[in-house]
């Protein structure tokens, strides 16, 4: 059986400095909801990548807590440090935050728990991902919080039973398992490409987009790809306090890991209720879209997080004009 790895990305650039708001989440229109959403209060969002930098400025106060699953530094278990970069860029994407400068995530008042399931090399193994699902399924904070999003841009050729179980079990349990497409793209959606656990019926499986709204020619096809994000040039955080621009569908799953911890609040405090994973994800669709590509290239489309509010503005000029004319 092979090896569990990233999903490939590019680095781009290296930076000191980086804009506030990167285009990316602006892009998927995060701001225009911040304030209805909390900025993502309340919620924790499992990154199951090569650790983190914990002591970024823009992530450690946003770290409630991690684990790393790999042989890495001895196996110590409380050691989930990133020594690759890019669960560090990651985590800024989904849930970064503005504090003294640099940049901010979609969510950034989210909280993170981070899961080292991959080793320095990118690499990890199937064993270790299962267990840090089954942690993240199980984990319970300090003030009783509870994992609501698990992100994954990680991604191996082989279907693992136990994996999908995994998979499953969180999904039954109410959390959205979101997972990068894959960046085995050949530009042609007539054609499939599958990675797991991204090709699972159950996670939410993210393609990549640049940001004139075109297809990634990298970006991975199926008959399984629920929607698409920003996925070219990337600007987030990095290592040793740095940022980076990064390319892969691995930089457009946590956009929308992100944007589930802004719907979930959005959407709960509407119906007063705590909404099933299928309800919040049939929410999050109903915020996408479309750009005139086939579904196995885009899903449901972009992810658009005020399109409800733009249709309910239409609706309601519309309402007025017909109130006019009587």
């Amino acid at each position: 059986m092979s090896r569990v790895q990233l999903i490939p990305f590019r680095i781009e650039e290296i930076t000191t400095a980086a804009p506030q708001i990167p285009e990316g989440v602006r892009m998927i229109k995060a701001p225009e909801v911040w304030e209805k959403a909390v900025s993502g209060k309340g919620n924790v969002i499992a990154i199951l990548d090569t650790g983190c930098q914990s002591d970024h400025p823009n992530l450690e106060d946003r770290i409630i807590a991690g684990r790393n699953f790999t042989p890495d530094y001895n196996k110590d278990e409380a050691n989930f440090e990133d020594n690759n970069g890019h669960g560090t860029h990651v985590a800024g994407t989904a849930a970064g935050s503005l504090r003294d400068g640099g940049i901010t995530g979609v969510a950034p008042e989210a909280q993170l728990l981070i899961l080292k399931v991959l080793n320095a090399e990118g690499s990890g193994d199937y064993a270790g991902i299962i267990s840090a699902i089954q942690y993240a399924i199980d984990w319970t904070g300090p003030n009783g919080e509870k994992t609501t999003v698990i992100s994954m841009s990680l991604g191996g050729p082989d279907d693992v039973p136990e994996l999908h179980e995994a998979v499953k079990r969180a999904v039954d349990e109410g959390i959205p398992v979101v997972c990068a497409a894959g960046n085995e793209g050949d530009a042609s959606p007539a054609t499939d490409e599958f990675g797991y656990p991204g090709a699972y019926m159950e996670v939410i499986q993210v393609g990549a987009v640049d940001f004139n709204r075109k297809i990634a020619p990298f970006s991975n096809t199926n008959n399984e790809i629920d929607l698409v994000a920003p996925g070219v040039n990337i600007q987030s955080t990095y290592l040793d306090g740095k940022y980076a621009r990064f390319s892969g569908t691995s930089m457009a799953t946590p956009h929308v890991s992100g944007a589930l911890a802004l719907v979930k609040n959005i959407a709960e405090t509407e119906f007063d209720r705590k909404l099933t994973e299928a309800e919040l994800y049939a929410q999050l669709v109903r915020r996408t879209l479309p750009l005139g590509y086939p579904k196995t290239a885009e899903g449901n489309g972009l992810l658009e997080l005020d399109a409800l509010e733009k249709i309910e503005q239409i609706l309601l000029r519309l309402g007025s004009s017909e109130d006019a004319k009587t």
